[in-house]
């Protein structure tokens, strides 16, 4: 399950219509809305990273959409990526696990 955070933004005089556009999307639930702005702050919910991704895409092809961003990502595949990548960038840098390189550290 992938989560994410999206603000969108419409024209303030047609946020009713951007709600409603909104809401009809699968996956797509509105938790908050400023009339006065035309912000609108979505969750979107999806099954795979490219499902998320081809979702906001959808979200800012809409009509009146002035701005969608994602804010928030939440991707369930997370802890096997946390534990997948530290070991593949020791295989391709010569970098010891847990030692953080000389680089990275502040002068």
């Amino acid at each position: 399950m992938n989560l994410s955070g999206i603000l969108v933004i419409v024209p303030a005089e047609t946020i009713g219509e951007g709600i409603a556009r909104l809401q009809a999307l699968p996956g797509v639930e509105v938790y908050h809305n400023d009339p006065e702005s035309g912000r609108i702050v979505i969750v979107q919910e999806a099954k795979t990273i490219d499902d998320e991704v081809k979702g906001l895409k959808r979200i800012k092809s809409l009509p009146q959409v002035i701005l969608a961003e994602m804010v928030y990502h939440y991707f369930a595949e997370d802890g096997q990526l946390v534990t997948k990548i530290p070991q593949e960038l020791d295989d391709l840098e010569g970098l010891q696990h847990g030692v953080v390189p000389d680089y990275l550290n502040d002068g």
